[in-house]
C-alpha cells in the first residue's frame, strides 16, 4: 500500500530539522565556550597557585621551613581536588599535597608558567614552573583534578540534548500549524477544481482572496478551462451535428425503401431505388472517410511526409480536374501561383481541392476563381478568391468547424457533408500553419500558411 505524501508534513520536518540543526550549532557552540571558559579560568587559577608558591619561597629562608607549616597549603589550595608539589632537580618531592594520590609528575623546567594535562583514571590538569632558589633548582607544581568540570559539562551536555529534542518536537508542532496555515489556500484551490466536472465546466478557479503565489497557478488553470469547456462544447456539437448529418440520408433510404416496397413495383422502379440508394450510399461513406481523415490526423503521433512541392503545376492539374464542374457554372480558373514549399504533397493537394471545389459551389456563375501566392512574414500564403454572396461575420469565426454551414440549405449530393473546410484545417496544422478567411463586397477569400 502506498503511504501518501504530505507536503504539510514534508514541509513540517524540514521547519524542524532547519531548526534542530541550527539549535543544535547553537548548542555546540555555547558547549565549546563553557569548555573554554571553565578551562581559562583553571589555568589561571592555578598559575596564581604557581605565583604565591614562588612568592612564599622567596620569602622562606629554607624549603625546610615552609614544610613546617602545612596550613599554609590547606589554605592555598582550599578542597580536595587540589594538588601542589615542590620538586627538586633529582625529581624528590621536597612538599607534597595530593589527595588523590596521583604520582610525582616529571615534567620539563622552564622559566615561565607552563601547562599540561595528565591522563589516566583520574584526569588533571597542572601548572608549573622552575625557579632558582639558593642555588638549587625547584619545580613547583599545582594542579586540579578534572572530574568537577567533566561532570559540570557532563551536566550541560544531557540539558543541551533534552533542550534540542524539545525544541525539535516545538519546532515540527509549530511547522505543522504554520505549513497547515500556510497551506489553506491551496486547500481551497483543490475544492473549488473538485467542484468542476463535465456539468461544470463555467465555474473556474481564480479567486478574489487568491495569494500572488497562487494567482499565476490559478490564471493558468482557467485558460485550460476555458480550452476545455471549447473543446467540450464543440465535441457536442459534433456529436448532434454527426447524427443529423447520418440521420438525413438513413431517413432518405428508409422513406424511399418503405415507400417503394409499400405495394409491388416494376424492375425500373427498383432499378430506380437502387440507383437512389447507392447516391446515399456514396455520400455516407465520403462523410465517413472524411471523419476518419480527420481522427487520423489529429492524432498526436501524426506526422507529414514533406518533399518539396512545385506549385505551379499542382495547381494547373488540380485546375484541369475541376474544369468540367467549372464549365458547367460557366466559371473559369485565373491561376498567378509560383515557387514551391516543402509540404505532404498528397495532403497539400487535397487542402487545395477543397477550397476550389468550394469556391466553384459557391461562385457567382461566370465569374473567375483566383489563386495566387504570396510571401508573407517568411510564410508561405496560398489564396483562392471567388466572387460570390458575402458571409455574415458571425459565420466567419466556425467555417472551419466539423459539420458547420454558413447556408445549411446549401448543401447536396456532392458536397463534402460540412468536412470539408474542416479537413483544410487539420491540414494546415498538420503542417505548422494555418487556414483563414475573409470575405466581404468583392469576394470571399481563403488563405493556407505554410511554413516557407
Amino acid at each position: 500500500m502506498r503511504v501518501p505524501r504530505s507536503l504539510s508534513l514534508r514541509l513540517a520536518l524540514q521547519f524542524a530539522l532547519a531548526g534542530a540543526v541550527l539549535t543544535g550549532a547553537m548548542g555546540v557552540y555555547l558547549y565549546q565556550s563553557l569548555a573554554r571558559e571553565l578551562a581559562w579560568r583553571d589555568d589561571q587559577a592555578l598559575a596564581g597557585r604557581v605565583e604565591r608558591m614562588v612568592a612564599l619561597i622567596d620569602d622562606s629562608a629554607s624549603i625546610d621551613a615552609l614544610q613546617r607549616r602545612p596550613q599554609l597549603y590547606g589554605n592555598m589550595l582550599g578542597n580536595r581536588d587540589s594538588m601542589l608539589w615542590i620538586i627538586d632537580d633529582q625529581g624528590s618531592a621536597r612538599i607534597s599535597v595530593n589527595p588523590a594520590r596521583l604520582p610525582v609528575p616529571r615534567l620539563p623546567g622552564r622559566a615561565d608558567t607552563q601547562f599540561g594535562d595528565v591522563h589516566g583514571a583520574a584526569p588533571a590538569r597542572l601548572a608549573w614552573r622552575r625557579l632558582e632558589h639558593r642555588g638549587a633548582g625547584l619545580t613547583l607544581v599545582a594542579g586540579k583534578l578534572l572530574a568537577e568540570r567533566e561532570q559540570m559539562l557532563a551536566s550541560y551536555r544531557a540539558k543541551l540534548l533534552i533542550a534540542l529534542a524539545a525544541s525539535g518536537l516545538l519546532l515540527f508542532a509549530l511547522g505543522w500549524q504554520v505549513s497547515r496555515h500556510g497551506l489553506a489556500p491551496v486547500r481551497r484551490l483543490a475544492a473549488r477544481a473538485a467542484a468542476i466536472d463535465s456539468a461544470h465546466l463555467h465555474l473556474r478557479l481564480a479567486g478574489r482572496g487568491d495569494v500572488s503565489e497562487l494567482a499565476e497557478l490559478s490564471a493558468a488553470l482557467d485558460t485550460m478551462l476555458a480550452r476545455l469547456e471549447h473543446g467540450f462544447a464543440q465535441l457536442s456539437r459534433f456529436s448532434e451535428d454527426l447524427a443529423h448529418e447520418l440521420r438525413t440520408p438513413l431517413n432518405n433510404l428508409m422513406g424511399h425503401t418503405q415507400q417503394t416496397l409499400s405495394r409491388v413495383r416494376s424492375t425500373d422502379d427498383y432499378e430506380e431505388l437502387l440507383a437512389s440508394n447507392q447516391e446515399e450510399y456514396e455520400r455516407l461513406s465520403r462523410m465517413i472517410d472524411s471523419m476518419l481523415f480527420l481522427a487520423r490526423n489529429e492524432q498526436p503521433d501524426a506526422a507529414v511526409q514533406r518533399s518539396e512541392v512545385e506549385l505551379a503545376p499542382l495547381v494547373a492539374q488540380l485546375c484541369e480536374y475541376f474544369e468540367g464542374m467549372a464549365e458547367e457554372r460557366q466559371m473559369t480558373f485565373d491561376s498567378r501561383v509560383q515557387g514551391s514549399v516543402r509540404a505532404d504533397p498528397a495532403l497539400l493537394r487535397r487542402a487545395l481541392a477543397n477550397l476550389l471545389a468550394n469556391a466553384l459551389r459557391y461562385g457567382m456563375p461566370g465569374s473567375t476563381v483566383g489563386i495566387a501566392s504570396a510571401s508573407v512574414d517568411g510564410m508561405l500564403e496560398l489564396s483562392v478568391h471567388n466572387v460570390g454572396p458575402e458571409i455574415g461575420a458571425a459565420h466567419l469565426p466556425h467555417l472551419f468547424e466539423r459539420f458547420y454551414r454558413a447556408d445549411a440549405a446549401r448543401s447536396g449530393h456532392g458536397d463534402t457533408g460540412g468536412l470539408g473546410l474542416a479537413i483544410v484545417r487539420s491540414i494546415m496544422q498538420l503542417h505548422g500553419g494555418s487556414a483563414e478567411v475573409d470575405s466581404g463586397a468583392a469576394g470571399n477569400t481563403f488563405r493556407l500558411r505554410l511554413p516557407g
